[in-house]
């Protein structure tokens, strides 16, 4: 019995070491004990001076207009670029969607992979990426407007390129029953690094 004794006390005495050891490595006792330390790197604002605010230039007139509501949405503004100088008298809502033509518009590939520049940080950083565009093709061919459906990543610099790339060019026109028609095209392209 004396031995079943002896071998329980030691073990009750080895948990109980192990338990205090894991309570302090666990716990930061310091901060228990003594509080939390003040931070040494603190500046007061009492520490800078202040400068004082710019003078306003009495030639240019002052207008200040606060917003009195704010509109807060999660849908991202559809980026659209319009070719200066190139507007036809036609509204874009008279353009033709794809499924109206019978035959789509087509430009010469080899031109717009020339024109395309891949975008110089993405290039860096080793980013390939992938945009869909929406050409509006006037009745000659002339792409009129160029609206980034899907830019893939954002932010990159891909869409631009590839609205650059687009703008001001000439192919051949979408044609319905035989006659050239204005119409709305999407145009795939994908950036990749060789």
């Amino acid at each position: 019995m004396n031995e079943k004794l002896l071998r329980f006390i030691i073990l009750a005495v080895t948990a109980a070491i192990h338990l205090v050891i894991i309570f302090f490595l666990v716990f930061d006792t310091d901060r228990i004990f003594y509080g939390e330390s003040e931070n040494a790197r603190v500046m007061k604002v009492t520490d800078f001076a202040e400068l004082p605010p710019p003078q306003a230039d009495p030639e240019i007139p002052q207008v200040e207009e606060i917003a009195e509501v704010m509109i807060e949405t999660d849908i991202p503004p559809v980026q659209t670029v319009v070719a200066a100088g190139t507007l036809s008298v036609h509204s874009f809502d008279n353009y033709l969607q794809m499924h109206q033509v019978s035959v789509s518009p087509q430009f010469d590939e080899r031109m717009i992979i020339s024109e395309l520049v891949y975008p110089p940080i993405a290039l860096r950083s080793g980013i390939e990426g992938r945009v869909i565009l929406e050409l509006f093709v006037d009745t000659s061919g002339m792409v009129q407007r160029v609206t980034i459906l899907r830019e893939d990543p954002e932010g990159r610099g891909f869409g631009e390129a590839a609205v650059r790339a687009f703008m001001g060019k000439k192919g051949r026109p979408a044609y319905a029953n035989g006659e050239a028609v204005s119409c709305r095209y999407r145009y795939p392209l994908l950036f990749t690094i060789r």
